[in-house]
């Protein structure tokens, strides 16, 4: 069965890996791609998610549709200390000269799931911005969403961005409390992609070993990332979570552990802000509704990435 899915990405080298999944796996309809601020300046987010259809032969099925260029409230802040001022590890630079797709991001997000009740997916793999404002025009989305899954937050751990805050949470922490508070969301977080989700040595060195482009995308944009786990940690591996998380969508088995819990959103300045607060034990009174990924089946997550990569095919070990 196929499943159709739009996929909310800000594009830098991780996000490239959850687009190709989206784009090689025969069982996903991928309808498009909307483009939220985020990791880098906007502009090379759009050539790169272009650049990442391109190399999956994908660009002319798979329109591009660009979206919020600025958080909600918040100034937008990027991560180009991470992903390079391109966002594609620092050496390449995307220019597709591909056009964008007519209309808005927002738009398009509303649109489809009003013509499509119940039947589309919606991935976000970038801070929730566009979501939100889809919100506000459509205030049944989610119940028009086939299913929501996210990419953010920080269950129980330090974050990514801050000591208090995973990035695409951190960024436009408004939007990120409105999208939890009125929709059903699937949460896969940073601590999740950090035990489960990191690629070490070993791993990077056989997904680095297959003689196609794919592996070569891989390595390139992974590059930056693994310099940076070395100088701080001593250990040059590699965390993939929007890989992860369009993995856990399409192959529903990769999930072995998983709970719905009441998730909160601090959008407040200061120390904590992008914190994402997670009520394990059911102390406040908040709708427990958000279903939170607490384990995945890592070995199984490498055997996806290695297909993808080696063989252009995520779904040939299944």
């Amino acid at each position: 069965m196929t499943r159709r899915v739009l996929l909310d990405t800000d594009t830098a080298g991780d996000d490239t890996q959850a687009v190709l999944l989206a784009a090689l796996a025969e069982s996903i309809d991928l309808e498009a791609l909307t483009i939220v601020a985020g990791n880098v300046p906007f502009e090379h987010e759009v050539e790169n998610a272009k650049h990442t259809l391109e190399l999956a032969d994908a660009t002319d099925d798979v329109p591009v549709y660009e979206g919020a260029r600025t958080p909600l409230v918040k100034e937008i802040e990027h991560a180009t200390h991470v992903h390079g001022e391109a966002g594609l590890g620092g050496d390449l630079i995307a220019d597709t000269e591909i056009p964008s797709a007519d209309g808005y991001a927002v738009d398009t997000i509303v649109e489809t799931l009003r013509e499509s009740p119940g039947e589309v997916t919606l991935v976000c793999i970038g801070p929730l911005t566009n979501v939100a404002l889809a919100l506000r025009r459509e205030p049944d989305l989610d119940e028009l969403a086939d299913e929501i899954w996210v990419m953010g937050g920080a269950v129980g751990t330090f974050g990514n961005d801050t000591p208090a805050a995973e990035f695409n949470f951190w960024v436009d922490p408004d939007a990120a409390k409105v999208v939890l508070r009125e929709c059903d969301v699937t949460l896969v977080d940073w601590g999740l992609c950090v035990r489960d989700g990191t690629f070490d040595a070993d791993t990077l060195a056989h997904l680095d070993d297959g003689d196609t482009p794919y592996a070569d995308f891989f390595a390139e944009i992974s590059k930056r990332a693994r310099e940076m786990n070395r100088e701080r940690t001593g250990e040059a591996v590699a965390t993939q979570p929007d890989l992860l998380t369009a993995a856990c969508m399409l192959h529903p088995e990769l999930v072995t552990d998983a709970e719905e819990l009441y998730v909160d959103v601090d959008e407040r300045e200061g120390m904590t802000r992008g914190y994402s607060l997670v009520d394990v034990h059911g102390i406040t009174d908040g709708e427990p509704r958000t279903r939170v990924v607490r384990e995945i089946d890592a070995d199984l997550f490498e055997r996806i990435a290695s297909d993808m990569l080696h063989h252009g095919d995520p779904e040939r070990s299944l």
